[in-house]
């Protein structure tokens, strides 16, 4: 054997040798670090949902009190029930401010209390039952001409979109003004009577929009008054000035 055939025994058995160690060592390696590159990519995909959820999670925690205050705004303006009571109460706050006597709301019924009045008068329309009602105050002509503009911004819609509550959302359908009954000649005092139209969610709606989906009511929508409403005499609820 001469010694080039030596060293070509040597290099086959050299190669024979790599090949062995790469199928025995190196190829699994290989394979194993490809699935665990695999598994690697599919756990940080996994972390960066994980990381959009809570950065989500946290932004609605942040935001939580003010969509918890608006809805609770938006409840105040349209209600689930009727809550002739605060409406009522309302009135007499806005009117105070103005200095205005608030001396009678109406709405058409036979007979009963406001709220069964306002039951009777109801109607519904565009998904929300419409209650209407003729408020009647006495007051100097500035005065009632800046409660009136007071009633009509109890729910406003801004140019953003945003929604400003501050009362019961009413739209006002007439205006009329008088000498105040109760007036001397020489008293300036007039008695302003609005025909407006208050509003109540459905009783499948709730106030988170949840139900029967409701159309927003239009302002100025054509709503037969109160006092017209029905031949029998309006239910009238006196207020104390």
């Amino acid at each position: 054997m001469t010694g080039r055939d030596r060293i070509v025994i040597m290099a086959v058995v050299v190669l024979v040798v790599l090949a062995g160690a790469w199928i025995e060592v190196v190829s699994p390696k290989r394979q194993q670090a490809s699935k665990l590159t695999a598994q690697v990519a599919a756990a940080r995909s996994q972390l960066e949902n994980a990381e959009a959820q809570v950065a989500h999670a946290r932004a609605a925690q942040s935001q939580y009190a003010s969509a918890y205050a608006s809805m609770v705004s938006l409840g105040k303006a349209v209600p689930t029930s009727q809550e002739v009571p605060a409406l009522i109460d309302q009135l007499a706050t806005a009117s105070d401010e103005r200095r205005v006597d608030f001396s009678a709301i109406s709405a058409s019924a036979a007979s009963g209390s406001s709220a069964a009045a306002a039951s009777a008068a109801s109607t519904t329309t565009g998904g929300f039952t419409q209650l209407p009602f003729t408020f009647t105050f006495e007051g100097g002509y500035f005065e009632l001409e800046r409660l009136f503009r007071t009633l009509t911004d109890f729910a406003t819609l801004d140019g953003k979109g945003n929604i400003d509550v501050s009362g019961r959302l009413l739209t006002i359908q007439s205006v009329k003004l008088s000498p105040a009954s109760s007036s001397s000649g020489a008293s300036s005092k007039l008695q302003g009577s609005i025909t407006a139209t208050a509003y109540v969610l459905p009783a499948e709606q709730t106030a988170t929009g949840t139900g029967a989906a409701a159309a927003t009511p239009a302002a100025g929508a054509a709503t037969t008054s109160a006092a017209s409403a029905s031949s029998t005499p309006p239910a009238v609820v006196r207020v104390n000035p």
